[in-house]
């Protein structure tokens, strides 16, 4: 073992090398599910910045220093309060924030976001089945980006309102009626946040032939 060791000892140093570097510095979290439909679809590869807002021992969960904070809009990726799964969605509610849904459309701190419809499109709920999703681009106070509703689905389309207590945010997917978010896992500690997604590394069409979709290769998801 130990002459096994000697002789490979410069792809051992890579294996630690890489091991330190996604988990303290950078990642890629593949998606599994249409959660973050349209701004992220199945079988995408996304790039994630492990310090974004927090500097981290490797290998460990334990936080260094805070490099900065997250934003209403930012796609993060977190360990869920229940259960733990590894899962991708959007910061909606920020500590402070006073945040509810009413049919659908979101009010915070007592302002009603903004919708202009984008149209229809089919969406793809399993290989061979769709369903017709609305989509619209919601505006938010510090941003914009794309919704979608499935008004075929039953759907949480109202709570609140929630008052985001310190060191907690509100995760919402972009595809509203379809993701199992803060209004099913609840509000997520600052602790368990992963990262910042940058962008989509590349992407493979897993609800179909597994063909690549080089159109999203390298698609930002920043602002």
């Amino acid at each position: 073992m130990k002459n096994w060791a000697r002789a490979n000892k410069g792809f051992l140093l890579f294996l630690m090398l890489f091991g330190v570097f996604r988990t303290a510095i950078a990642d890629w979290n593949p998606v599994p599910t249409g959660s973050m439909r349209p701004t992220i679809v199945e079988g995408d590869v996304v790039l994630v910045n492990r310090i974004a807002y927090d500097l981290k021992v490797p290998l460990t969960g334990v936080v260094i220093a805070h490099l900065g904070e997250p934003r209403r809009g930012d796609i993060v990726t977190f360990h869920s309060p229940r259960g733990g799964t590894r899962l991708i969605k959007r910061v909606i509610g920020l500590p402070g924030d006073v945040v509810e849904m009413r049919a659908g459309r979101l009010r915070i701190n007592g302002l009603a976001s903004a919708y202009l419809p984008l149209g229809r499109s089919p969406e793809p709920v399993a290989p061979r089945l769709e369903t017709a999703a609305l989509r619209f681009d919601e505006t938010l106070a510090q941003g914009h980006h794309s919704i979608q509703l499935m008004p075929d689905y039953a759907a949480r389309r109202d709570f609140g309102p929630v008052t985001i207590p310190r060191d907690e945010f509100m995760m919402l997917g972009d595809n509203r009626d379809n993701s199992a978010d803060s209004r099913v896992i609840g509000l997520v500690p600052r602790a368990l946040l992963i990262g910042r997604a940058e962008r989509v590394l590349v992407s493979a069409d897993m609800l179909g032939n597994w063909m690549p979709r080089a159109e999203r290769f390298g698609k930002s998801l920043g602002r």
